[in-house]
């Protein structure tokens, strides 16, 4: 199967290209961030000036004019067409318990600033400990429990703004 690729240029322009057509494309690479190409009898000199491959974002210098761009692969676009996305998660306010236990120790109070991964409470259950940690960067915005409470699945522990 061939794959698809759509490029976005300068967030106006839109071009979709095949594998194929990538692969028929006469370039050579002159340095670690340079090509030289050849399409319809002229010559363009490109550079990757910013790359990042995570977003598959670049910005590109052909000849002497600077293009911001953007590639889609089919999974981007299935991911688009479906109305999903794939970088951005739900932002998450409320910390609650994965299964019910006995609380051993609450780190923080109301109005703490916390970072991801700061240690949040200690929750003990079928004889293990369980350090919860903050899923973002955020505030206590209220802390429902107390050390020595039991709890159930799914009940509120902490609430964060």
């Amino acid at each position: 199967m061939d794959k698809n690729y759509k490029v976005k240029v300068n967030d106006s322009l839109e071009f979709e290209f095949s594998e194929e057509e990538i692969k028929a494309l006469d370039t050579q690479k002159t340095s670690d961030k340079q090509y030289h190409l050849l399409k319809d009898n002229r010559s363009y000199t490109a550079e990757v000036l910013k790359p990042d491959f995570l977003n598959r974002t670049y910005e590109i210098k052909i000849n002497s004019n600077i293009y911001s761009v953007k590639i889609n692969n089919d999974l981007d676009q299935l991911i688009d067409e479906m109305g999903l996305s794939l970088g951005s998660s739900q932002q998450v306010n409320d910390i609650k318990a994965p299964m019910p236990g006995l609380i051993l120790e609450v780190n923080v109070k109301e109005g703490d600033e916390v970072k991801e991964g700061d240690y949040l409470l200690v929750l003990e259950a079928m004889k293990m400990e369980n350090t919860l940690t903050a899923p973002r960067d955020g505030v206590v915005k209220s802390v429902t429990v107390a050390k020595s409470d039991t709890v159930e699945k799914n009940q509120l522990l902490i609430e964060m703004e």
